[in-house]
């Protein structure tokens, strides 16, 4: 979602970073192009606006013109003051207990009352079932869903097979039954039932409008809920802004979910409603599925925007998706230079978990460039899957013995798997790379397994045309160190299992 503010913001950036000294001039000229940067990413005027005061107050101050370096310091302005925009005067919390991890406030008398509201078709009812996952197995709370849209046809059945999928409660439909009836239902069944969190998905239209209105403030108060959370879509843009400020007038917000994240939309909706509405942004969906849904913390995202990168989400998504009891193994087989092509397939499947190499690549500092020119190059998520298909292509003896492929029995693999016989060498150098790495990690103690392997994936060379950004090999050279702070590398990707900055080994699954 960010991807074009941060393309502008980079390039803005990095003609301030060349200079050796910066006149007040400099960084007018750099705050003019930074205003019109987040103007079309669709923030709002008034926000934009307050945001250049408040940086360009700071940036032609001493600290910058006088600064060893003053285009890294212009660069921390921009950091902060966007971290104040996004987050407000709301407290960053980021402790990784389990009420954090959720993402929402539970300290009430249970059962907590969460109401879910928006327009028709902002994704309220999936994002219902997605905040009721988390609750369920981040903060372990038992959790009671209650569809309250008697309008949309099979709105309440569809609430009941999301349930159903994400192995979550839901309150049993009566025909006939009005909202305000089923949200006191709800509570009492709620009550009954030991449940610790009830979430009301209530109704929408495809505008705000009066009777809509009516309708929460009678649920507001027959239900009494301790978070009213508003379910936004990001690819709305100026007018998700604007329906969050009614919303937040007319029923009082304690919060925003915001939709589609993972879409093209320009961003500036989640740069603008915190500033808009008073109200902070505190979930983020980030794809379709169920569990595709992130915890909106104001310094991370902008850390992305920015191109500083996203570290340790990454480590906390590696600490979610990958099996640590596997990766001791994998790692026990790594040091006694055992590593086949089952192990390289595991491989591949786990860095797909993560979200590919651009999923990764987008979060580690510095790496932006890189990812453009990966993009460019041809070299997209599509080579893990075509690397898995000629691996499943070959037999079990093949797979464990590499050696015996011949001219004809690659030919077999690759008219089985789809594809040339070059992809085919490609895998098997890319295999007999990391083979290697990982039987000089075993002599040498290293752990640098996932940015060795990011640094095969292409087959070990970098596409024409490519150069490699300052100081990294990366992916595209070959060359690639791991980031301060992922040095120790990730579960299932060429570590011992150990997920630094979180205390020790993953948690076995």
């Amino acid at each position: 979602m960010f991807e074009t503010l941060q393309d502008r913001l980079g390039s803005i950036f990095e003609g301030l970073t060349k200079r050796g000294a910066l006149s007040e001039k400099d960084v007018s000229e750099a705050m003019r192009e930074v205003r019109k940067a987040l103007l079309e990413a669709d923030v709002a005027l008034p926000v934009a606006r307050d945001f250049i005061k408040k940086v360009t107050e700071r940036a032609v101050g001493q600290e910058v013109l006088r600064s060893v370096t003053p285009g890294q310091q212009v660069i921390k302005i921009v950091h902060d003051e966007m971290i104040a925009m996004l987050a407000g005067d709301a407290p960053v919390v980021d402790d990784g207990s389990p009420d954090d991890m959720a993402g929402i406030d539970l300290n009430a008398v249970a059962p907590v009352p969460v109401m879910m509201v928006g327009l028709q078709g902002s994704g309220k009812t999936t994002s219902t079932a997605k905040v009721a996952i988390r609750l369920r197995d981040k903060a372990k709370r038992k959790v009671l869903m209650a569809s309250l849209d008697v309008r949309r046809p099979a709105a309440q059945e569809q609430l009941r097979v999301l349930g159903e999928q994400a192995g979550v409660d839901t309150l049993p439909v009566v025909a006939g039954q009005e909202p305000v009836a089923i949200a006191r239902r709800a509570m009492e069944a709620g009550r009954l039932g030991g449940y610790d969190v009830v979430m009301l998905d209530t109704a929408g239209r495809l505008s705000v409008d009066e009777a809509l209105m009516a309708e929460m403030a009678e649920i507001k108060a027959a239900a009494n809920p301790h978070e009213i959370l508003l379910v936004a879509d990001a690819l709305t843009g100026q007018d998700a802004v604007n329906t969050a400020d009614l919303f937040n007038k007319r029923v009082g917000l304690t919060g925003i979910v915001l939709t589609r994240a993972d879409g093209d939309g320009r961003g500036g909706a989640a740069l603008s409603m915190r500033a808009v509405t008073g109200k902070p942004i505190k979930l983020l969906g980030t794809g379709e599925k169920l569990d595709e849904m992130e915890v909106f913390r104001a310094q991370r995202i902008a850390g992305r925007i920015l191109g500083m990168g996203d570290v340790v989400s990454l480590v906390e998504k590696a600490a979610e998706t990958l099996d640590a009891e596997q990766a001791e193994k994998m790692a026990a087989k790594m040091k006694k230079g055992q590593f086949d092509l089952d192990d390289l397939a595991d491989q591949l499947k786990q860095m797909a978990k993560l979200g590919g190499m651009s999923g990764v690549m987008a979060m580690m500092p510095g790496m932006g460039k890189a990812k453009k020119q990966m993009d460019a190059a041809g070299m997209d998520d599509g080579v893990l899957k075509r690397q898995a298909a000629i691996i499943s292509s070959m037999t079990k003896s093949e797979r464990r013995n590499p050696k015996v492929l011949n001219a004809s029995r690659k030919k077999r693999v690759a008219k089985g798997s789809g594809t040339q016989v070059q992809d085919v060498n490609r895998v098997l150098k890319m295999h007999r790379q990391m083979a290697d790495m990982f039987k000089m990690m075993g002599k040498k103690g290293g752990r640098k397994g996932l940015a060795a392997m990011m640094g095969a994936m292409g087959g070990g060379g970098k596409p024409p045309g490519v150069t490699p950004p300052g100081g990294l090999g990366g992916p595209l050279g070959g060359g690639m160190s791991m980031p301060p702070g992922l040095s120790g590398g990730l579960p299932g990707l060429g570590s011992a299992g150990s997920l630094p900055g979180l205390g020790g080994p993953a948690k076995k699954k």
